[in-house]
């Protein structure tokens, strides 16, 4: 990797960048006399009223501007990497990465595996510490970067190391008290992987995280996925019903514990524990806000307040629709339970729900963020498919409408016959999808398993 230039991307209409002449290609070389590392940098030198900025033009030229702004004023600038400097790639190799579980021949950016702060407080990416030093913390504190999103894993520090395959991987707690001391906000991560830090080992990794709270607001505790490329991989095993009902038993007995001090839950199970272990979810005050939304941490239990709020304010009607859903095989009952609750209330409205099964990565792998293009297509082609197919925005890539195999929408559709809808998570939209109505909002995207804005990884 090579460091990124600070190209910038666009100027906005009517920005002083516009009014300096600054242009797509042109480089930001220092601002003040100072070389800028990254956003970081950028931004906490642009918060002054009086500023210098040097830039070098697309012929080479290089101005130098003096800018006179009210304090905390934007400059109006995009650059060509958000990041605006190298993405930390990761040290470890942990005995549960997916990345490692990846098949060959995909796009290169779901190759890459990222372990920058920067990233965990840009895009709520979780980092494992690992490769962070000390100056890497005192920007953390200086800029206030938070919250920051840490993968744990586990707190003893043998097993990490372990777990990690790095012998450095130990003194995360060290790294933690240096930023709770200092006020850094901060949510948490624990991988589960049967057999090795569940149990007394998860036990032990929650009383010992006690000693951050409340600066440490949440833990997220999510079962380790595992695809069919597995080959000379560490052997992890999936979990079974009933491993599921007892990690909830632990974790529901710690918040028991937690709440009336704290006033705080912290740790949470993600959705998956309860389809699992075929359990409700928890009442909405349990999750503490959705303080680990993007984590798989209360999504469906949201999707649900949300749906019966939005249909709770619908007198209902006849609706002569017939759609269909297509979702992971996990979500697939209980999407199938609110799209009923919607055709009790709507007359006419015939709605199919087609859990996909994993081919591409393999029957253990359930949620709907992984489902690909190709088992779309091979399964749905014979289906009754109805008006439309509703897919959740989670299946596809960020910024794009392409699935993990570089299959497109358009393709999808092309073979289907028929439209696809992408559908945002909120209950809301699910309901105007089910209704056919537009819901008026952007599709978001998950990136947990690639970082598709980089300045330095070729082809994305």
């Amino acid at each position: 990797m090579t460091r990124s230039r600070h190209l910038i991307r666009a100027v906005e209409p009517g920005s002083i960048a516009e009014e300096m002449n600054m242009e797509p290609g042109d480089e930001v070389l220092e601002i003040n006399g100072r070389e800028i590392q990254d956003i970081f940098d950028y931004q906490f030198l642009v918060e002054e009223e009086q500023i210098t900025v040097l830039i070098r033009k697309k012929n080479g030229e290089e101005w130098e501007l003096e800018i006179e702004k009210d304090e905390d004023e934007d400059l109006g600038i995009t650059f060509e990497n958000s990041l605006m400097d190298e993405y930390q790639s990761c040290r470890n190799r942990c005995i549960f990465c997916f990345i490692d579980q990846m098949p060959p021949g995909m796009r290169k950016t779901l190759y890459f595996k990222d372990d920058d702060s920067r990233l965990s407080f840009l895009q709520g990416n979780y980092v494992t510490l690992t490769n962070m030093s000390a100056d890497d913390i005192r920007r953390i504190i200086r800029y206030r970067m938070e919250p920051i999103n840490i993968s744990f894993q586990t707190t003893n520090p043998e097993l990490r190391c372990k777990m990690l395959n790095n012998r450095h991987a130990g003194d995360v707690l060290e790294k933690v008290r240096l930023l709770s001391d200092a006020g850094i906000l901060m949510n948490g991560q624990i991988v589960l992987c049967k057999g090795i830090n569940d149990g007394p080992e998860l036990e032990r990794s929650i009383r010992d995280l006690l000693e951050f709270l409340p600066n440490l607001k949440s833990v997220s505790v999510v079962p380790v996925g595992l695809s069919r490329f597995r080959d000379g991989l560490y052997p992890l095993e999936p979990f079974a019903r009933e491993d599921a009902e007892a990690v909830l038993d632990q974790i529901e007995g710690w918040q028991k514990k937690l709440f009336p001090q704290w006033g705080l839950h912290f740790v949470h199970a993600s959705d998956e524990w309860y389809l699992l272990a075929g359990r409700p979810f928890p009442e909405e005050e349990r999750y503490d806000g959705y303080l680990q939304l993007e984590n798989g941490v209360g999504m469906l239990r949201l999707l649900q307040t949300e749906a019966e709020e939005e249909l709770s304010g619908r007198k209902g009607k006849i609706c002569r629709r017939s759609a269909s859903i297509a979702t992971g095989e996990l979500p697939a009952p209980y999407i199938r339970k609110l799209a009923e609750k919607t055709a009790e209330k709507y007359e006419g409205l015939d709605i199919r729900v087609y859990p996909i099964h994993n081919d591409f990565f393999g029957e253990r792998i359930t949620v709907s963020g992984l489902v690909t293009g190709q088992d779309l297509i091979a399964q749905l082609k014979e289906k009754k498919l109805g008006e439309e197919l509703l897919i959740p925005a989670n299946m596809l890539r960020a910024g794009e409408e392409i699935f993990l195999d570089d299959i497109s929408v358009s393709q999808v559709e092309k073979e289907l016959g028929i439209p696809v809808r992408v559908v945002d998570p909120s209950g809301q939209a699910f309901v105007k999808a089910l209704l056919g109505e537009e819901s008026g909002q952007n599709h978001k995207r998950r990136q947990s398993y690639e970082q598709a804005d980089c300045g330095y990884c070729g082809e994305t």
